[in-house]
């Protein structure tokens, strides 16, 4: 199997690489170089396998797929997860409850988040207009939400294999990235119902789906990560995702409908 990161987020995510490395024979490939020849490079170091794809790279993976490169995720999951705009799309066409999301501000104060932004970044509390902020990729808009908490759920394949409940005190980000509290925390049937057909619908391997949770017990879903983090898991869990992620990866394997040895010549 091979294991794809950009160098950068690879040295970031090192701890996370050698546990995977532990339970399964990966290949790690570090990549930066995006271009159409760089991209032509690189299928040639994929060619047989599946390549676990750790990168925010939506177009890269559609080309990577067209090239017959099996990915996990695959293109379309990073296409989605990566755009807020186009995640909020899924989750009113799937009927789960979902935070409100506009392309343009519809009251003060709101919430502005880049569409691409990940880990907590590039999000903020706004008051008026004159504060939106300048951003160099299309922002959305959300209302402020009274909420107790955000959870993550951890679906590994169509399994959740764990939920992490994150806080914080002194900043409406709760990130555990940021410094937000985080602790186990146990989905509803209702909860664990809603996040299971999201990930059934995107098809994903390994996701993370953000919801915020309302003090009534209601629950409105917000984001989709890929690739996720695990940094919150394996500080409330027991269980080693990426062991869990190595056993879903080796049936993949196994059952992979077409293998590329057994491509056509």
């Amino acid at each position: 199997m091979k294991l794809l990161y950009e160098t950068k987020e690879a040295k970031r995510n090192h701890g996370f690489i050698e546990e995977l490395q532990r339970f399964g024979d990966f290949e790690l490939i570090q990549w930066d170089d995006w271009s159409e020849e760089g991209l032509a490079m690189l299928v040639d170091k994929l060619r047989s396998g599946i390549t676990l794809f750790r990168a925010r790279r939506p177009e890269a993976a559609r080309f990577l797929e067209d090239q017959g490169i099996h990915l996990a995720n695959r293109a379309e999951v990073n296409r989605i997860a990566n755009d807020k705009w186009q995640s909020y799309q899924l989750l009113l066409l799937l009927g789960v409850p979902a935070v409100p999301t506009f392309r343009e501000a519809m009251e003060f104060p709101c919430v502005a988040k880049t569409a691409d932004g990940h880990g907590g970044s590039e999000v903020w509390l706004v008051q008026s207009a004159e504060e939106i902020p300048p951003a160099s990729s299309p922002l959305i808009f959300q209302p402020v939400v009274e909420h107790v908490a955000d959870v993550r759920a951890y679906v590994v394949g169509t399994e959740v294999v764990g939920a992490v409940k994150r806080s914080s005190t002194d900043d409406f980000k709760a990130n555990y990235s940021l410094g937000g509290h985080a602790e186990k925390y146990v989905l509803s049937a209702a909860q664990e119902k809603d996040v299971l057909r999201i990930a059934r619908a995107l098809n994903s391997d390994y996701i993370g789906i953000d919801f915020l949770l309302l003090d009534d017990g209601r629950h409105l879903f917000n984001e989709i990560e890929d690739p996720v983090g695990a940094r919150s898991f394996y500080e409330t869990h027991d269980e080693n995702i990426a062991e869990l992620l190595v056993e879903h990866l080796r049936k993949l394997e196994k059952h992979a409908p077409f293998r590329q040895e057994d491509r056509p010549k």
